[in-house]
C-alpha cells in the first residue's frame, strides 16, 4: 500500500500517522498515551519504543540508511529464514530476507492506552530463488507500557519446512562498560569471538569489558539488563525461544562497521530471543510456531 492507502485504511488522529523516508519507503507513527513507537513496512522493522516517562528503550544508528536493498542497522531486524550467513553453501542475504521485503499491514488498532499491529509476509518471487516457497509470516507488535513482539511461521507447503528465526533486538543503553545481564548463568553457550568454542558462563551477572558475541544455547530464561547509568533495568522475557544471542562490537569492532558510529557500541547492547543452530525449528506441513518476545522497564522515570 502507499502512504496515502495506509493513511485513509489505518490512521488515527493523534495516536498513528504514516508518514515515508526519503527513499519513499512507508511508516508508521503510533503516539499512544501509553508510549511512542515507529514501525516501518521495510522489513516489519520497529526502530523506535520509548514508553511514555521511560527513556528510550530501542537503539538506532544515526548513521544507518533506510533504501531498499539495505539492512537497517538497529530497531529490531526480523531474522528469517536463516542467521548469519546462509548454511548451505548457496548464495542469500546474510540473515535471510525477511529483514529486505516489504511487508503488508493487515491491522492496525488502538487496544486500551496502547496499540496492535498485524504485518504479514508471504512467499514472493525474491523467496522463491532463494528456494522459499509456500510459507507465511505474521508479526504481531503490540505497543504499550511495555512491548510484545510475536512472529509466527506457517508452513503452507506438503513438506517440513526448516528454518531458523530471531528477533535481533539493539536495547538503547547510557554506557556498555557499565552494563550487565542477568539469567544465563550456568548456560552453554559458542563464543563467536573466541574461535567458536563452546564455553558454559559461570558468573552472574555477564558484566561487558569487551567484544561480545555469544550464542547460548537450550535456554528459555528471562534475561535482565542492568543499565546501570540509566538506573534501570530491561527485561527480556521470551516464549517458544531456545536460544539468546548477546551482541556488542566495542570499539574495536564498531570501527570496522560502516554504518555504525565509532562510539555507537556505548548505547547498545543485542539480547536477541531466537531459534538457531541446534534449536533450528522444523515444521510439518500445515502447522504454525510462535516466538514471542516481551520487553518491560523498571526504574528511572
Amino acid at each position: 500500500m502507499t502512504v496515502t492507502e495506509l493513511e485513509e485504511k489505518f490512521a488515527v488522529p493523534g495516536v498513528m500517522r504514516f508518514k515515508e523516508t526519503a527513499s519513499g519507503l512507508a511508516y508508521l507513527l503510533v503516539t499512544a498515551p501509553s508510549a511512542q513507537a515507529t514501525i516501518c513496512m521495510y522489513g516489519a522493522h520497529l526502530t523506535h519504543w520509548k514508553p511514555t516517562g521511560q527513556q528510550l528503550a530501542i537503539f538506532l544508528s544515526e548513521r544507518t540508511d533506510i533504501v531498499p536493498g539495505v539492512p537497517i542497522r538497529g530497531g529490531v531486524p526480523i531474522i528469517f529464514p536463516w542467521f548469519g550467513p546462509r548454511h548451505d553453501g548457496k548464495e542469500g542475504p546474510l540473515h535471510g530476507f525477511a529483514r529486505l521485503e516489504i511487508w503488508e499491514l493487515e491491522s492496525a488498532v488502538v487496544v486500551g492506552d496502547g496499540v496492535h499491529l498485524t504485518l504479514t509476509l508471504g512467499a514472493n518471487e525474491t523467496s522463491r530463488a532463494l528456494g522459499f516457497d509456500h510459507f507465511r509470516l505474521t508479526y504481531r507488535v503490540l505497543v504499550g507500557k511495555t512491548l510484545t513482539l510475536e512472529l509466527t511461521v506457517t508452513n503452507e507447503s506438503g513438506a517440513p519446512l526448516a528454518y531458523e528465526e530471531a528477533l535481533h533486538t539493539y536495547f538503547s543503553i547510557l554506557d556498555a562498560s557499565q552494563t550487565a545481564v542477568r539469567g544465563l548463568a550456568g548456560t552453554t553457550f559458542l563464543d563467536k569471538v573466541d574461535d567458536m568454542k563452546v564455553k558454559v558462563q559461570a558468573e552472574e551477572p555477564l558484566e561487558l569489558t569487551g567484544k561480545i558475541d555469544r550464542v547460548y544455547r537450550n535456554t528459555t530464561a528471562t534475561c535482565t539488563i542492568d543499565d546501570t547509568v540509566a538506573k534501570r533495568k530491561i527485561t527480556v522475557a521470551k516464549e517458544n525461544s531456545q536460544t539468546t544471542v548477546v551482541w556488542n562490537p566495542w570499539s574495536d569492532g564498531a570501527a570496522t562497521i560502516k554504518d555504525l558510529a565509532p562510539d555507537a557500541w556505548r548505547g547498545m547492547l543485542c539480547v536477541e530471543t531466537a531459534n538457531v543452530g541446534e534449536s533450528a525449528v522444523t515444521l510439518a506441513p500445515g502447522a504454525s510456531h510462535t516466538l514471542r518476545a516481551t520487553y518491560s522497564i523498571e526504574g528511572t522515570r
